[in-house]
């Protein structure tokens, strides 16, 4: 007879060995299928690499591997450029730095287990999402700008970035080893596709969205799920501290006062980063000029699969020294009994700990207020170096949300918007004059979130628009009633306007969209391809609007094309563009009176004024009637008003503004094109001329709108580095071998005293050494040629190959940095330069007087 216990052991014995086979199964390395997990312990090696948003005014870099921002590697270069890339630059071109590095984190429950997955934690050096090897991990590029050469009709923006990865890799040489936990990488077993968006519209230029579909590849259900976004933002300028890490702040809000509707609050839930004082220029009275980093960055969350969840928001300052190891941390209660992280009292170091902080459901106050005690509201009392915390430190956040349950096989969806505001720093001598530890709101009230709160608006409103019927069940989304009383403006909530307060002239004001994600937003004309042929002194702007003229309006359905603007500048930050040159339509918006509104209403589109004389009669002039104290009496005994939309600049025949270049070609003749393809109807120039030829300009057109009247938003702008081309007013390479020129250097001789970097011709965005930045330029180029430079012994300096493409307007031209072939800066004398090419050989002198 079997003994019962025999029995017993021997089926707990089978069981525990089924458990350690699945164990075994879900610890096992993806040999990078994404499709479940492989036995064998080898694997191709993942195809890991980066894009960069450059889209707007936000320059992002985005990995395949679950992080964004550069982070330690620094020497990651954009693919598209070839330069180093940018982790997160803002404004865009500024060389202000707002990010080091950001990640994404899941935990859940699995079995009897709690593990989380990391991209990235910088405290462990633990890497654990990777995409597929080859081509099937890599990052596509797409565009729904049919300018572009990435166009796609599945584009959901003007710059999507496709790509997916797993937590399914468990060598350490690739995951790292958490030595808290001191075991490899154990698997959730997710599969996340990650699709991000950049959009360059005035509304949208200033955040990047991030959407995510999350599926359970493993075999059993993931429970009580959290995600969560961990943020290390070092923010600084190139020419500043060094990887800006000592005095960053952080904090969060939820809601704040709508820009556009000042008795609203606009619910913006967003964890935020910056700089401590905006560092303020010291040689010039602690003003806030182009270095300095007065912005910040958040993170909002815009979408999750359901509404009544969990949020947290925690920070902590990370050091290998306990004592500076520091985060706000709940007192421990009978229920929530105190948690020791190991380390002190910050970084949450392994899955537990990790898991503890993103599903606590506790919001940490800003770290502005580390030295004012919060026992009242359950936390504990400061630490002793709480000022020194509270004034900016190395800290970081992690956004978390939570919980989901995931079956085997099933997806969930989380979308996430990275947003940048400017003007969060006001003055530069704010953080002198109002910074008090004890007393952090003084200088909290001096800090601005506006621009911040309405973009992360707009990102939700991207996302989801408001008044928008997508499914078409009849709800677009919660609205308010915006009453304007006599004293005041009011808003009501949509089921509180009845006939009792309807006295009032009120209108309807969509504050979200009906929960169907749309991804889209009023967009406009997009830019015209640019090209530009220089000249000595001159730049000639030749663009074509095809496209930009004939574009649909995905709002309103209609071409709303209003005209082109020419600008240049000296550097391609936006802010160093000039306005040259404009034109527009002939055209007026038409304002009439609503007698049951009893207020003034505008048309939803402007009227031509061929149109106005239909309707009107062609004797009629709208400028007679430019206001509502003048207006004209219609049909009916409606009243009217006319104003011009911008300054109807609209002739094209004027050599010396914007000219057409063929005045009688057909609009309607699709044979008669350039060489690119576009009719020839729509060429257009505009030439800039006394320019200094020692100097690079940068020279743009942008095409605008005359807004959508349906959703509130002004005229639409392209972007102004969407289509800009740099060039020297210099004769063109076509030009130079048509005349045979000559090379000519400049400056010769070349002066250490000469003032060229305080003039602008050297290091403009000062961000090398004045030794790094010395340039001398060479002129008259053909597009293929070899210099060389030698010392008068016949020494061999430096050797350039210049090789630029054929009709590259800067292909005439290169620089010199005054470093020798063996990275040494030259010294005073005289040196010899030879010019090799097709076209023969020249050889001159140069001087340099240090």
């Amino acid at each position: 007879m079997i003994n019962s216990k025999c029995l017993l052991i021997a089926f707990l014995l089978s069981t525990l060995f089924c458990i350690n086979l699945q164990a075994a199964a879900l610890m096992a390395p993806d040999k990078g299928d994404g499709e479940g997990y492989a036995q064998d312990a080898t694997y191709d090696s993942p195809n890991w690499g980066i894009e960069v948003h450059k889209i707007n005014n936000i320059w992002l870099a985005v990995s395949n591997g679950g992080t964004f921002g550069i982070g330690f590697s620094n020497s990651e270069m954009d693919p598209e450029t070839g330069e180093p890339a940018p982790s997160c630059e803002y404004p865009a071109g500024s060389d202000i730095t707002y990010l080091y590095i950001a990640s994404f984190w899941a935990g859940a429950v699995v079995g009897r287990d709690t593990l989380v997955t990391v991209g990235f934690d910088g405290n462990r050096f633990v890497s654990e999402l990777w995409p597929d090897a080859g081509d099937k991990g890599a990052i596509v590029r797409l565009s729904n700008m049919k300018t572009s050469l990435e166009y796609s009709l599945e584009a959901v923006s003007e710059q999507d970035f496709v790509c997916s990865y797993t937590d399914t890799f468990t060598d350490p040489g690739l995951t790292g080893t958490d030595p808290f936990d001191n075991r490899r990488h154990l698997p959730l077993g997710l599969k996340i596709q990650q699709r991000t968006y950049g959009w360059s519209y005035d509304y949208s230029e200033d955040f990047i969205i991030f959407d995510y579909t999350i599926e359970n590849i493993n075999q059993f259900p993931l429970k009580q799920i959290y995600f969560g976004l961990y943020v290390d933002a070092d923010v600084y300028h190139e020419s500043g501290q060094s990887g800006g890490w000592s005095d960053d702040i952080c904090g969060y809000v939820h809601s704040m006062p709508s820009v556009d509707m000042p008795c609203y609050e606009d619910t913006v839930r967003i964890a935020w980063t910056a700089d401590n004082d905006g560092d303020p220029n010291p040689t010039a009275g602690n003003v806030l000029d182009f270095h300095s980093p007065a912005g910040l960055t958040g993170t909002a969350v815009l979408r999750t699969p359901k509404d009544d969840l969990q949020y947290s928001f925690n920070w902590w300052i990370a050091n290998s020294n306990a004592e500076y190891d520091w985060g706000p941390r709940m007192a421990a209660t009978p229920e929530k009994p105190f948690r020791d992280f190991g380390t002190g009292m910050g970084s949450p170091n392994g899955d537990l700990n990790k898991y503890y902080v993103m599903s606590s459901n506790e919001f940490d106050y800003d770290q502005l207020e580390s030295a004012v005690s919060h026992t009242s509201q359950g936390f504990m009392a400061p630490p002793s170096r709480a000022e020194d915390f509270a004034d900016g430190y190395d800290a970081r956040y992690l956004f978390s949300f939570g919980p989901f349950d995931l079956q085997p096989g099933d997806t969930i969806p989380i979308t996430l918007a990275y947003v940048a505001g400017s003007g969060f720093h006001q003055y530069g001598e704010d953080f002198e004059d109002y910074w008090n530890p004890y007393q952090p709101q003084l200088y909290q009230d001096q800090l601005s979130f506006a621009d911040l709160g309405n973009n992360a608006k707009w990102a939700h409103w991207i996302f989801d628009n408001p008044g928008v019927d997508t499914d078409n069940d009849g709800d677009s989304g919660d609205f308010i009633w915006v009453c304007e009383w006599p004293e005041s403006t009011v808003c009501l909530p949509g089921d509180q306007f009845t006939s009792d307060t309807s006295v009032a002239p009120c209108r309807q004001y969509f504050v979200s969209g009906d929960g169907v994600p749309d991804f889209r937003g009023a967009s406009p004309p997009p830019p015209p391809p640019v090209k530009v042929f220089p000249d000595y002194e001159t730049l000639r702007i030749r663009w074509n609007g095809d496209l930009s003229e004939n574009n649909i309006d995905i709002f309103s359905g209609l071409k709303d094309f209003e005209g082109y603007r020419v600008y240049y500048g000296e550097d391609n930050r936006i802010s160093d563009y000039v306005l040259l040159a404009t034109y527009d339509l002939n055209d007026y918006n038409m304002y009439y009176w609503d007698q049951i509104a009893q207020r003034w209403e505008i048309t939803e589109f402007p009227l031509t004024m061929d149109s106005l004389k239909n309707v009107f009669g062609n004797d009629f002039n709208p400028l007679l009637y430019p206001d509502a104290g003048s207006a004209m009496t219609g049909d009916g005994g409606t009243f009217y008003y006319f104003v011009p939309v911008e300054w109807n600049d609209s002739d094209l025949s004027d050599k010396s503004g914007i000219y057409r270049v063929y005045p009688d070609a057909d609009p309607n003749d699709r044979t008669d094109t350039t060489e690119d393809g576009y009719r020839r109807y729509y060429e257009y120039e505009f030439v800039i001329d006394n320019l200094q030829p020692s100097k690079l300009y940068w020279a743009t057109v942008t095409a605008f709108d005359f807004g959508s009247r349906k959703i509130a938003l002004s005229s639409l702008e392209s972007a102004l580095n969407l289509n800009s081309v740099m060039a020297y007013p210099l004769p063109s390479t076509e030009l130079v071998e048509e005349r045979g020129l000559q090379v000519a250097v400049y400056p010769n001789p070349y002066r250490i005293d000469g003032g060229y970097a305080s003039a602008g011709y050297e290091n403009r965005d000062r961000t090398k050494s004045a030794e790094r930045a010395r340039a001398i330029h060479f002129v008259n180029l053909p597009h293929i040629c070899k210099i060389r430079i030698f010392s008068l012994n016949g020494d061999l300096v430096q050797e350039i190959d210049h090789y630029r493409p054929d009709g590259d307007p800067d292909a005439q031209h290169e620089k010199w940095n005054l470093i020798s072939r063996n990275t040494q800066a030259v010294v005073t004398g005289i040196y010899i330069y030879h010019v090799s090419s097709d076209m023969g050989e020249q050889v001159g002198k140069i001087v340099i007087m240090k």
